[in-house]
């Protein structure tokens, strides 16, 4: 069985400074779905935006927000386990960092947790560990941290769920002509340095960050697919039936 990681950002999880739960319910029925054919491990944002559910703090002081995904981390895995219960799915949480990845040790430890969870069909549900983590370790968002749980984690694909439905050829917010490159085999280095416009007040990532896990990722000869999390039939369509209708698949020619 084939083993595929989905992330899915915070400007999907959240909906005027709420939880999105219907998203939410449609992702975990998308994902039980997605467990009848693969593997799955579920990278998730959204701990800060839960937080500030609870509690209006200001999220530009550093303490503040590691305070917000305190408390947010623990909320957001009581809805997860929630909708899951429904599909009859056992979440577990794994908060990693990026030295996590630098550690030979650390990284087998993490990857045995990983099988095991699999093996006894649970869902391995992972997020950065913003209580704790400082500059330097941080990954700074889940893009780079889903590209490396790809990696380092055996899967064959990791899926981006976000606002963006897919890689333009032009900015589709500036320019009607804009259209979705359906495949990509290559990342220029001038795309690496396009502006980063996250959208939403949560977000911590852009085009950028996805392009960059894209470009890691096809370094390693492994797949990624973007698609919208807003509406789930197209990345539906292409992992469950392979008509690839929209999103862009990253793939090495």
């Amino acid at each position: 069985m084939k083993r595929i990681v989905v992330k899915v950002g915070s400007h999907v999880l959240n909906e005027n400074g709420n939880l999105a739960r219907e998203r939410i319910s449609n992702l975990c029925q998308f994902i039980a779905k997605l467990r009848q054919k693969y593997e799955v491990i579920l990278v998730s944002s959204g701990a800060v935006a839960a937080g500030y559910e609870k509690l209006k703090l200001d999220k530009n002081i550093l303490s503040n927000k590691q305070a917000l995904a305190s408390l947010g981390q623990a909320y957001l895995m009581s809805v997860y386990q929630k909708k899951l219960a429904l599909h009859d799915i056992i979440p577990a949480q794994i908060l990693l960092n990026g030295d996590d990845f630098d550690s030979r040790k650390k990284t087998k430890h993490a990857k045995n947790v990983i099988e095991v969870l699999l093996k006894n069909r649970a869902l391995p549900i992972i997020n950065e560990n913003d209580t704790t983590a400082i500059e330097e370790l941080v990954f700074g968002d889940n893009d780079q941290l889903s590209a490396h749980v790809a990696y380092y984690f055996n899967a064959n694909m990791l899926v981006i769920l976000s606002d963006i439905d897919g890689y333009y050829d032009k900015n589709p917010q500036t320019d009607s002509f804009a259209k979705i490159k359906k495949i990509v085999h290559h990342i220029d280095e001038s795309e690496l340095i396009l502006p980063c416009n996250p959208n939403g007040e949560f977000a911590t990532g852009g085009i950028v960050t996805k392009l960059k896990a894209a470009k890691f990722l096809l370094e390693k000869n492994i797949k990624m697919f973007l698609a919208s999390g807003f509406d789930l039939s197209d990345v539906e369509s292409f992992l469950l039936n392979n008509i690839h209708k929209k999103g862009t698949l990253f793939k090495c020619e």
